[in-house]
């Protein structure tokens, strides 16, 4: 198969799947991982490689050029990573909920387009990456706005979190330490945050490595309530404190 039509089929199959790993894309396109990775490499604006995945440049930030311009946020790669990792847990007619933060928006631009899910979140960049999927049925939770987390909290919101059923939920975290336990920046996400481990029947924490041993001001969970913790480095499964 020529370059061209190699950089074809690969972006054919990511604008289906979203996201391939490397193996899968070499075995796709009849050549050696190491010939998708020099494409790859040469064509930094069209698709990116991640942590042994490669996804579409588009939804990875600051992904074109990435090693001169990735200084406006030093983790945007990790978090790409992590989100990579976390979104190949999601399956067909899943209902998942999405927490606030930069990286679990990152996770929202992941989901497979050949599954049909259903998605909860509760912050408008997250409702704004899944308006445009036409796979994903979207259930945003209202409330009063608060701008730090650019994210809603109300009680209504957490009384329909209890009436729901969730197979996976996508937790963001601003500090994870063994001892301290999972903490994040702002207050009015903890009650959400656990509303929703509760009613999950299996919660993922997602984040990059740079926030394990940091501590924040609010705990909302311990590492053993997650059936595992996802980063960069991959899904490290966790004894769920829970029955």
């Amino acid at each position: 198969m020529a370059k061209p039509d190699r950089l074809q089929a690969l972006a054919d199959a990511l604008a289906q799947h979203n996201v391939m790993h490397l193996k899968d894309a070499a075995a796709l396109l009849g050549v050696s991982e190491m010939t998708v990775r020099r494409d790859i490499g040469a064509n930094p604006e069209r698709f990116t490689y991640l942590g042994g995945y490669i996804v579409s440049a588009e939804h990875v930030p600051n992904a074109a050029g990435y090693s001169l311009e990735h200084e406006k946020d030093h983790f945007a790669a990790a978090k790409a990573q992590a989100s990579a990792h976390a979104a190949r847990l999601i399956a067909e007619n899943d209902t998942i909920f999405i927490d606030c933060g930069t990286t679990l928006a990152a996770f929202a631009r992941l989901i497979p387009a050949h599954l049909q899910i259903t998605a909860v979140c509760y912050s408008l960049n997250v409702a704004e990456v899944l308006r445009r999927m036409p796979n994903v049925r979207m259930i945003l939770l209202g409330g009063v706005y608060v701008p730090s987390s650019d994210s809603f909290a109300g009680d209504e919101s957490l009384e329909m979190l209890r009436r729901m059923g969730i197979n996976k939920a996508f937790i963001s975290a601003g500090g994870i330490d063994e001892a301290r336990g999972v903490t994040c920046w702002n207050f009015h996400e903890v009650a959400l945050k656990q509303a929703a481990m509760a009613s999950a029947v299996e919660s993922h924490l997602v984040a990059d490595a740079s926030k394990i041993g940091v501590v924040k001001a609010w705990r909302f969970a311990q590492m053993g309530d997650f059936a595992s913790v996802i980063t960069e480095k991959g899904a490290a499964p966790r004894k769920r404190s829970k029955a």
